[in-house]
């Protein structure tokens, strides 16, 4: 599974976006982007350059190289609606996405982990690719082996210290240690400071 090897805080320092849980500490201690010159190197920035850092901001957070992203937007493009909205939507309905904001997983990097190692059934069948897509009626299960590991007896805890809250377009079971998708994810339940017209006008060059 190709992923970006930069290390997760300095993404996050860089983007100004806490990607990942343990990034908001070091980010409350040091502020602006990385690298020795980096205070010279901020100014008022072009439309382009907004452009650029939205893209790779959402890259970022939801874990996708480039070429996935692209690929993601244009298929977003072709479908009725609007661009921005349904490239969330995409983002929102992938599998290590839906096992993060049901709680299973403090973070999208750890959700992603989970999925990728094959601890997950999508509708009784073992899975081990992030990216899937999920769609209302699927069911996803924590595979019989893995529900005997320490990370998965644990689950309930877990949950509790995520805190994922309510999701209208999923329904999270710890105890069963299922998830059932109910619905498509909403615009509103994206990601908070996502400006996706951005990045629509980016690709759009």
């Amino acid at each position: 599974m190709a992923r970006s090897a930069v290390p997760i805080v300095k993404q996050s320092r860089r983007e100004g976006y806490a990607l990942h849980p343990k990034a908001h500490k070091i980010m409350a201690r040091k502020s602006g982007i990385p690298g020795q010159h980096a205070h010279g190197r901020q100014g008022k920035q072009s439309l382009y350059a907004q452009q650029l850092r939205e893209k790779q901001k959402v890259k970022r957070i939801y874990g996708l190289l480039e070429k996935q992203f692209a690929n993601l937007v244009r298929e977003a493009g072709r479908k009725t609606g609007s661009t921005g909205e349904n490239l969330l939507v995409f983002l929102e309905q992938r599998a290590d996405n839906t096992v993060f904001r049901a709680g299973f997983a403090t973070s999208r990097q750890a959700a992603r982990q989970l999925v990728s190692h094959g601890h997950f059934t999508l509708n009784g069948k073992r899975i081990d690719v992030p990216s899937i897509r999920l769609k209302a009626g699927d069911v996803l299960e924590v595979r019989p082996k893995s529900q005997k590991s320490g990370y998965f007896t644990n689950l309930k805890t877990i949950v509790a210290d995520a805190n994922p809250g309510v999701i209208s377009w999923l329904k999270a079971d710890p105890a069963k240690m299922k998830i059932d998708i109910t619905g498509l994810p909403k615009r509103e339940e994206a990601e908070v400071g996502i400006d996706e017209q951005l990045i629509v006008e980016y690709y759009s060059r």
